[in-house]
């Protein structure tokens, strides 16, 4: 009982916190950065602390103390499970993930407050992640473990070897099944994210001067724009230095495709073809007039379908997307869509909020010329 009143006013406590952080929405813009630094700290104070305690309360491991023995030994069990130098995962049937250890954290490159509460199929590349479902479900469900290959966004060419093992953690009703993920040829070193090109991971200075170039180069090219060519000049700043693929749709009123940039060799013609109005990420941004960020998108539908019936998100290998609407005084003059795929590093908060200033100058640009 006691634990359970404190874990209530630790959550009263946290609503407490939401709802000071939507009040702040109102200081001046400078000041924001501030706020969502601790928006962030919040949101991985549920996935890694109240969270995991709901979870001990509603399975009962809060009601009756483990003696002292039992304690030190589920302690030493944690610690060994972080410490395996192998990268390995708890999830439920449903994949989503209870815990992960030090080496999964560095293999796959995201936070383990981030992750745990999260599907571990958001980890994965598109195509894999039915069958892992599938093949999860029939681990838990008593049929056998199992072993299957599966790839990640980050690197698309490095097949990983995913085992599946059912497991009954102390006091607990159901089957939870650990997943253990090996690189099937050569490991990628943990941690590094290469982009296009062999360009070396960089600092944050160096990100920062780079986001600046962009800017300027942004600028430039909006100033020299001729009639009725704002967004395809400004396509052609961001592809490539900036994004694989840049989808530019413009109007005030019903959205019309204008651009498609995407990488050598790619087809374009499907997405120069498509709605619009079919994209629902594309219709949220423009109805919402606010920058849309996903990182690991996890519905393939959100982007639409091209000319032959595949999700675009898929066919085009995404994984990290801005989808930037183009305002001017509360009208929405257009919207621009960025996709990062295969090895590339996703989209950061910094450069949505230099996106959301370069879409303000576009904006501008078009009423100029309109």
């Amino acid at each position: 009982m006691a634990q359970t009143e404190e874990f209530g006013e630790e959550l009263a406590d946290f609503v407490r916190r939401v709802a000071e952080l939507k009040a702040a929405r109102a200081i001046p813009r400078d000041d924001l950065p501030a706020v969502l630094d601790a928006a962030i700290f919040e949101l991985d104070h549920v996935a890694g602390q109240l969270w995991p305690w709901y979870q001990r309360l509603s399975t009962g491991a809060g009601a009756a103390p483990a003696g002292s023995g039992e304690r030190q030994e589920q302690q030493l069990l944690k610690s060994l499970f972080q410490r395996l130098p192998v990268p390995v995962a708890l999830v439920d049937r449903e994949t989503v993930v209870r815990r992960l250890n030090f080496a999964a954290i560095s293999f796959t490159g995201v936070r383990a407050g981030y992750a745990t509460g999260r599907p571990l199929t958001g980890l994965l590349a598109h195509a894999d992640r039915a069958a892992f479902r599938s093949q999860t479900a029939a681990v838990a469900r008593g049929e056998g473990d199992r072993s299957m290959a599966v790839r990640l966004p980050q690197h698309p060419s490095v097949p990983v070897r995913a085992t599946l093992v059912a497991v009954r953690p102390s006091g607990e009703p159901r089957t939870a099944v650990m997943v253990v993920l090996q690189p099937a040829d050569t490991p990628v070193p943990a941690g590094e994210h290469t982009p296009p090109g062999g360009i070396p991971k960089l600092t944050e200075t160096t990100r920062h001067a780079a986001l600046m170039d962009l800017l300027d180069a942004m600028t430039s090219a909006l100033l020299a724009a001729p009639a009725g060519a704002v967004l395809e000049r400004a396509a052609r700043v961001l592809h490539g230095r900036f994004a694989d693929w840049v989808v530019a749709d413009a109007g005030d009123g019903r959205l019309t495709r204008t651009a498609v940039l995407g990488p050598p060799g790619e087809d374009v013609d499907a997405l120069v073809a498509q709605d619009p109005a079919g994209c629902p990420l594309v219709v949220e941004a423009a109805r919402g007039g606010s920058t849309v960020l996903r990182v690991r998108p996890e519905d393939p539908e959100a982007f639409g379908r091209d000319a032959s019936g595949a999700p675009v998100l898929i066919r085009a290998n995404v994984t990290s997307l801005l989808c930037v609407p183009l305002t001017d005084g509360g009208t929405v003059r257009g919207v621009l869509t960025l996709f990062r795929s295969g090895a590339r590093p996703a989209f950061s908060m910094a450069e949505a909020q230099a996106m959301d200033m370069m879409s303000r100058h576009m904006a501008l640009a078009l009423r100029a010329v309109g």
